[in-house]
């Protein structure tokens, strides 16, 4: 379908050949995942809403310095290498205790080239000490170096009231105590902190059962198991899922959990592109012809494992198409919905219900409380049938601990805020003040002529750097300015997309998001 905009309109994306006078360049406006008719002005208009994704090509000399930067690292790196060798630069002190090993090292020189000469020389931008909760400000214990990053000292300096955009704390819910978390308190003092056993020997409490009925209420499923850790409720429960002669189809662009419990799984892995649905049907397609290699055997199972918003590229799945194919094909949907529960759908409930969808048409329904809960570890929600079958095959309910009951009490809490059990309508206004922060934040950044990723409704927004230099100047100085964000460059992104990754909260102020903070 042609677009007026210059771009063309298929699959879902708008695919630009030209630049656009309207700045809508390289994105795409999709509603329900499904492109209906676009009309002007280069967008696509629908009668409730409109959903744009944006993923704009970086200019040829940006992509031209950022090779360059990287090309010219490694050369220098290589350099300081030959150096080290032959004793003319001084080794730092780990280093040389590594030399005088008389064993194999653990790490190889190749290996480790890109952490000892680049990431090395900027690590300073990383695992920030923090000294206070998570909240919209947070304190910074000051460090500095001496030895080009190799080890660092504090200076006994807190940098106080640092902007926090880099906490997945959604909905504010992480906060300093105060009086709405006496239950937290008493369920401390009556059942301790931790349960030192698993859920299938004496660690189930009722405080568990309580909390796996609200989150079945609050998904509208049947039922719903926790576990002790978001991480582990993905690599942990998919082998006790899937197994060999069954298939997986896993968009390119998966979380690492998501991808160590397919490999954990022993099945086949094939990888569709990122929220491309032609890509994936042809994997479906191909897959139901041709069966299994060489037996071409019908696979046993075929489970697509997508996520609700992708937390580096900020985009939300193209859920109502991926359901229709794995209606067609006959497969079942693995959905992580680690950074979209509590914070997508206009009553927080997720990536189903900001489409309008019923959440039975997903298989697995996966999320963490890590996030806009304000606590720890994860569920797995569906049929009955599911849950009861993962109570007693799932490595994490066998072997894993239990989730320590103040914990549980948190999330607990968290929900009857977001379901308005608690008798007020604070946890939807909170919902609410998140949706407008999300969008008036990505506004001002693309007014300000920065290059961002994803979908206008995902509270995680990627701001594109690219130049390696740029990731370690860019965070240094947002903390001079009192803006604490989270960088992230190769490998958790392609080479040449490094990126700032900034969180919105819906404790943050207008204030907050549009001023820049200065050094007193």
């Amino acid at each position: 379908m042609a677009n007026p905009g210059g771009g063309t309109v298929c699959n879902g994306k708008l695919h630009n050949h030209k630049k656009q006078s309207n700045g809508l360049q390289g994105r795409n406006c999709t509603k329900n995942g499904i492109v209906k008719e676009a009309q002007q002005n280069g967008k696509t208009h629908f009668s409730d809403k409109l959903i744009v994704e944006s993923f704009e090509e970086a200019p040829l000399h940006v992509m031209v310095f950022t090779y360059m930067g990287y090309g010219i690292g490694t050369l220098f790196g290589y350099l300081r290498d030959f150096l080290r060798n032959w004793g003319i630069e001084k080794c730092n002190a780990a280093v040389e205790r590594k030399e005088q090993r008389d064993f194999v090292p653990l790490y190889q020189d190749f290996e480790n080239f890109y952490t000892r000469n680049l990431y090395m020389r900027i690590r300073d931008n990383w695992n920030r000490p923090i000294c206070s909760a998570p909240g919209p400000l947070f304190d910074v214990m000051e460090r500095v170096s001496d030895d080009y990053n190799w080890t660092f000292r504090f200076t006994g300096r807190v940098i106080k009231d640092v902007i926090n955009m880099g906490s997945y704390n959604f909905l504010g819910l992480a906060a300093k105590y105060d009086e709405s978390m006496r239950t937290i308190k008493d369920v401390l003092e009556v059942y301790g902190t931790g349960v030192s056993s698993t859920r299938h020997e004496m660690g189930t409490l009722d405080k568990h059962k309580e909390l796996e009925d609200l989150v079945a209420k609050f998904l509208n499923v049947e039922a719903a198991m926790v576990f002790g850790m978001g991480f582990a409720t993905n690599s942990m429960n998919i082998p006790a899922l899937v197994g060999k002669g069954c298939l997986i189809l896993s968009d390119e662009l998966n979380h690492t959990s998501l991808v160590l419990g397919a490999r954990l799984s022993g099945a086949t892995i094939r990888i569709f592109k990122h929220n491309n649905t032609q890509s994936l049907e042809k994997l479906l397609r191909d897959a139901v012809i041709y069966g299994q290699p060489r037996t071409r055997r019908a696979w046993k199972k075929i489970l697509i494992l997508v996520e609700g918003v992708y937390s580096m590229e900020g985009s939300i799945v193209h859920l109502p198409q991926i359901i229709a194919l794995k209606k067609k094909y006959k497969a079942y949907l693995y959905m992580d919905e680690a950074h979209s529960i509590g914070a997508v759908g206009p009553t927080g409930r997720g990536v189903t219900e900001f489409f309008g969808l019923d959440p039975h048409e997903v298989d697995v329904l996966m999320g963490t409380f890590t996030k806009s809960f304000g606590a720890a570890g994860g569920y797995i929600a569906g049929r009955k049938d599911l849950v009861d079958y993962l109570r007693v095959h799932s490595h994490s309910a066998v072997y894993a601990s239990s989730m320590s009951p103040p914990i549980a009490e948190q999330i607990i809490r968290s929900l009857k805020h977001l379901m308005g059990l608690d008798g007020t309508t604070q946890g939807l206004q909170r919902v609410r003040q998140l949706a407008k922060n999300t969008r008036y934040f990505r506004q001002r950044l693309q007014e300000m002529g920065f290059i961002i990723y994803g979908n206008e409704n995902a509270s995680v927004v990627p701001l594109l750097l690219y130049m390696p230099g740029k990731v370690a100047a860019f965070a240094r100085h947002m903390l001079e300015k009192k803006i604490g964000v989270v960088v992230v460059g190769f490998p958790a992104t392609p080479l040449a997309e490094a990126r700032a990754r900034f969180c919105v909260s819906a404790a943050h102020t207008r204030e907050m998001l549009d001023t820049p903070r200065n050094l007193p």
